[in-house]
């Protein structure tokens, strides 16, 4: 197997795992949730959403061939909370996740080391991936920091669980010895 082809394997699946944890938490909020903030200087999930959303469709849109800050994106407009449901949070979300991922799956191997631009500043495609796949893992986790301030111990953990940490490393174990 070539290295790769197991760059790509690998990179889709981590994407596909922060996808994932931002749908389960979203998926225990409420309609009311999506809106909630702190304070002023905060950002809502709706909010962060509608970012999450707009930097993966211009980033990944023509991802090979025109700058990922596409001159249609209004990135400012992303910080305004105007999504007005649950359902609609979803469809935006899965609308920017659609994009990263059609973009994914049409890389070769090839195209790994080609230069791609980021306003203006140049990139290898492995940095652009790279990039991206740290900035939407640092806003899923706002996503799930929020849900478990607001649920509070009603928030159905999205990892091991606090106690069970030495049963998991077993269950673990034992799953991998008998592979």
């Amino acid at each position: 197997m070539r290295i790769e082809t197991e760059y790509l394997r690998v990179i889709k699946e981590r994407f596909q795992s922060v996808k994932s944890l931002g749908d389960n938490a979203i998926e225990q909020l409420v309609e009311d949730d999506i809106h909630w903030a702190l304070n002023e200087e905060s950002n809502s999930v709706a909010v962060i959403v509608s970012h999450l959303s707009g930097n993966m469709i211009s980033r990944w849109t023509d991802f090979l061939n025109s700058d990922g800050e596409k001159p249609y994106r209004n990135r400012e407009q992303e910080f305004v909370d105007n999504i007005s449901s649950k359902a609609e949070l979803i469809a935006i979300l899965e609308i920017g996740w659609n994009t990263l991922f059609e973009a994914l799956n049409n890389l070769s191997e090839e195209d790994l080391l080609k230069v791609v631009f980021i306003r203006g500043q140049s990139h290898s495609v492995i940095e652009a991936i790279e990039r991206q796949l740290a900035h939407y893992a640092y806003h899923i986790g706002q996503i799930v920091y929020i849900g478990k301030q607001i649920k509070s111990e009603n928030w159905e953990s999205l990892s091991i669980p606090i106690g069970q940490s030495e049963s998991y490393l077993q269950q673990m174990l034992k799953k991998h010895q008998s592979e």
